[in-house]
């Protein structure tokens, strides 16, 4: 069929076609979903559980494994990831890019309802897609990150708003289109709940001579009960036992008759309804602050989810926010990237169109011409739009560059063609002859030169890993910009040539120094010695300057972000509240000054987290030229005088999560827990001899550094007062962090209560409680256990079912692949 005849008979139609084109593809422009990056797919589902007070150990083998065993055998799973950390465990399983996520979701929901009974207080498992683990989330995933902090002058404690931050501010924000969920603080998940408390007094209780056990037994067993229904007549009635007693009767309950009088449990404990205890804190701009970190939800427009994000804080923050003497203020916002990024792009985008017309019309020189050849590039790239929205892609930075590129290529074939033209024009033909004839003459080897291109740029499109996701906007975009430009040139360009075009002149004498140029380049390629002279220079020049510039090697480039990010590492076992006494708040107070501008540079904001173990800290300036500056100042002054604590300050990837830091990482996996860390620490050294200078880091620390108070039973002892192991076992519990008693539901939440001791300090202390027994006897604890300090993992990290250790070497800026291997 010969399409170019086919337009220039049908001119009416081609313009109509040509308009909806158009339309569809300024629709489209405004409509696409913009972000920074493309929708990198990367298959992961995630499962969490937590347990209360419970060690990496218990964790592991009472939560994770059995998680690990029933998910064991998934089709599709790459890799199962988990860990076992205090008080809660995770399993991230990664799967092959073409497995139906759908129908593998139901398949994990239907596995997990095999588990076998997890202890009492253990939450059940809780699933996500993207990804478990602490967080959750990578920093590709983080919508924006927001603080919530009380206004000067307003009375109380922030812990005395974290109900409504959990119950009103979080749900509202998770109600957005395109919000996956609302992580609190650096750990994720939620914040901290209320419980009812039990707090006794071990020393009233033993001169009561009232065990541990007996208060648990008493108060666990509280229930209601439902007697089911009975017909009196023309009602039927529900028989309801309300055994379990509300919090302000707790204190009410007997425990046991003594000598005609009652002990009550208000006698030896105290009960109260209070926030769990909080694992971490935030600050921010020298505020104590909840942090909240908005996920998205995959596939989400993030230009459009983070405008409606910012709205409902704002409105919240001039409204209900403000009316309890709260505010709330953002830190990260990829939205000043995204639109830095897009901004700078479409300028480019433009300024290339420009200056190819430009150039265009130096060589041409006629204007009706230039405009001929232009008007192929918005029809084009308005068509390229409308195909990223059928294909279901967004405007990134990947697709505007294919784009830009796309521009260059677009008008190759419309001159080619319009030159032909007008060389048929100039020998005589008719404006349909001409137009017909000079298209259809070129409009082979032009298939042929776009063939190419395209051959070469379409098998990255159907590449389905991370590499294929980031690159198949750019293939895209470039073969069908040639592909949509091949088309153009065949319909559009005969068809406009032959209406609007006029018979002009010969151009001979018009761009002599084209002319000049072209004789030179033909006077230097004459003969055969010439040719090949030429040519050899041309190789050996292109092969050197490549060899000379060959620029260093990296998965993807530095991308940094307008901020400095430091991270802390605390000796292992350090305590939340020394983290937050001894090292944030002095943090906090060295920046201040850079805040308020008695120093420079001036900081715009910055936040303060720690959890146990670490923490971070970030800075955004005023004057983004001087990051460079602030970093040195947090390396040298901020981050300085801590004993034992390790502080790395530099700026974030923008790249993070898609692999850009380039890190490697070696798996060990060994049953023997002591072998499995003696092989971590000799290969760290092993790899810090062999690449000095470059990252090189275990996760998790071979060392077992996390303090324990092992306590060991004294069987004999245990039988000798009336007990068994899991009895005193409890008692440990009650006097550790606390024994789960039971639920409370007040209506609207289910409250945990917790029966626990006033806090102690050292084996001493916990060894001379004295507690009552069964035999009547009151005993210190010490009498029926040993009480040994010891060291034992802070968390335990598995893949695929076997403890493993992870040894990861991360190359830096001055230390590129290319040289670290």
């Amino acid at each position: 069929m010969d399409i170019v005849k086919l337009g220039l008979r049908n001119p009416a139609a081609l313009l109509v076609a040509v308009l909806v084109v158009v339309a569809a593809g300024i629709y489209s422009a405004l409509t696409l979903p913009v972000q920074l990056f493309p929708e990198i797919e990367q298959p992961t589902i995630g499962v969490t559980a937590s347990w209360r007070a419970a060690s990496p150990q218990e964790v592991e083998s009472e939560i994770l494994e059995p998680i690990e065993d029933v998910l064991q055998g998934l089709p599709g799973v790459t890799e199962m990831r988990g860990g076992a950390n205090p008080g809660f465990a995770f399993v991230t399983l990664t799967f092959s890019i073409d497995t139906d996520m759908q129908r593998t979701l139901l398949d994990v929901i239907s596995r997990l309802n095999r588990l076998p009974t997890l202890p009492a207080d253990a939450d059940p498992p809780r699933i996500t897609i993207g990804g478990g683990g602490p967080g959750g989330a990578n920093a590709n995933d983080t919508l924006i990150f927001y603080f919530i902090q009380k206004l000067p002058g307003t009375s109380g404690s922030l812990r005395d708003q974290y109900d409504y931050i959990n119950n009103d501010v979080i749900p509202r924000i998770e109600a957005i289109e395109g919000v996956a969920r609302v992580d609190w603080g650096a750990g994720g998940g939620g914040g901290p709940e209320h419980e009812v408390q039990v707090v006794f007094d071990p020393y009233r209780m033993a001169q009561f001579g009232i065990t541990i056990p007996q208060v648990s037994q008493v108060v666990g067993r509280a229930q209601d009960v439902t007697g089911g229904f009975v017909d009196d007549g023309r009602r039927t009635y529900t028989v309801r036992y309300k055994g379990r007693f509300q919090p302000e009767q707790l204190s009410a309950l007997i425990l046991e008759w003594r000598e005609g009088r009652p002990i009550r449990l208000g006698d030896v404990a105290e009960v109260k309804v209070d926030l769990e205890r909080q694992f971490d804190y935030s600050f921010q701009n020298g505020n104590e602050a909840v942090g909240l970190r908005v996920i998205r939800e995959q596939g989400a427009n993030v230009l459009a989810t983070l405008n409606e994000v910012k709205r409902v804080f704002a409105e919240m923050r001039d409204g209900e926010m403000k009316a309890r003497g709260l505010t709330n203020n953002q830190s990260f916002d990829p939205s000043v990237y995204i639109n830095n990024a897009i901004s700078l792009l479409t300028g480019n985008l433009v300024s290339g169109i420009v200056l190819a017309v430009a150039v265009l019309w130096l060589f041409l020189r006629r204007t009706q011409l230039t405009l001929l050849v232009a008007i192929t590039i918005p029809i084009s790239l308005l068509s390229l739009f409308a195909v990223l929205a059928i294909t279901g892609r967004s405007i990134n930075v990947i697709s505007l560059a294919g784009l830009a590129f796309a521009v260059g290529m677009v008008i190759d074939s419309a001159i080619v063609v319009l030159e032909n033209i007008v060389r048929m024009r100039e020998r005589g033909h008719d404006p349909d002859t001409a137009s017909h004839e000079g298209a259809r003459r070129v409009i082979s080897a032009l298939f042929a030169s776009a063939a190419t291109t395209v051959v070469t740029f379409v098998p990255i499109v159907f590449m389905k890993e991370v590499e294929g996701q980031i690159f198949a906007d750019l293939a895209l975009t470039i073969a069908v910009g040639v592909t949509i430009s091949l088309i153009v040139c065949a319909t559009v360009l005969p068809v406009a040539a032959s209406r609007w075009m006029k018979l002009t002149p010969s151009m001979s004498g018009e761009a002599r120094w084209v002319d000049w140029l072209s004789l030179r380049i033909m006077h230097l390629t004459a003969n055969n010695r010439r040719r090949i002279v030429v040519i050899v220079a041309l190789v050996g020049v292109s092969l050197g300057g490549s060899w000379l510039l060959f620029p260093s090697m990296s998965y993807l480039p530095p991308v940094k972000r307008d901020s400095v990010d430091a991270f802390l590492n605390f000796p292992v076992g350090t305590s939340v509240d020394l983290n937050r006494e001894e090292v944030g708040k002095v943090v906090v107070e060295r920046l201040m000054p850079y805040y308020l501008g008695e120093k420079q540079p001036k900081a715009k904001n910055f936040y303060v987290i720690g959890f146990p173990g670490g923490g971070s800290v970030a800075v955004r300036l005023e004057d983004e030229s001087r990051l460079d500056e602030m970093m040195k100042i947090m390396r040298e002054e901020i981050l300085v005088g801590f004993p034992d604590v390790q502080a790395f300050a530099n700026r974030g990837n923008l790249f993070g999560g898609l692999g850009a830091e380039g890190t490697v990482s070696l798996h060990l996996q060994s049953s023997d827990a002591d072998g499995l860390a003696d092989a971590a620490s000799r290969g760290l050294q092993v790899l810090r001899d062999a690449f000095p200078g470059v990252a090189v880091f275990s996760d998790p620390n071979p060392e077992m550094a996390q303090p324990e108070l092992a306590v060991i039973p004294d069987d004999q002892r245990i039988q000798e007062v009336g007990w068994t192991r899991t009895q005193v076992g409890s008692v440990v519990r009650a006097l550790g962090d606390g024994l789960f008693l039971g639920e409370q539901f007040d209506g609207k939440d289910r409250l945990d209560i917790i029966l626990r001791a006033p806090e102690w300090t050292g084996p001493e202390e916990l060894e001379a409680v004295p507690v009552a027994t069964p035999s009547g006897a009151v005993v210190p604890l010490g009498d029926l256990v040993d009480v040994v300090r010891s060291v034992g993992p802070a968390n335990i990290s598995r893949i695929d079912g076997k403890r493993t250790i992870s040894l990861n070497i991360q190359p830096g800026r001055t230390s590129p692949w290319r040289t670290c291997w």
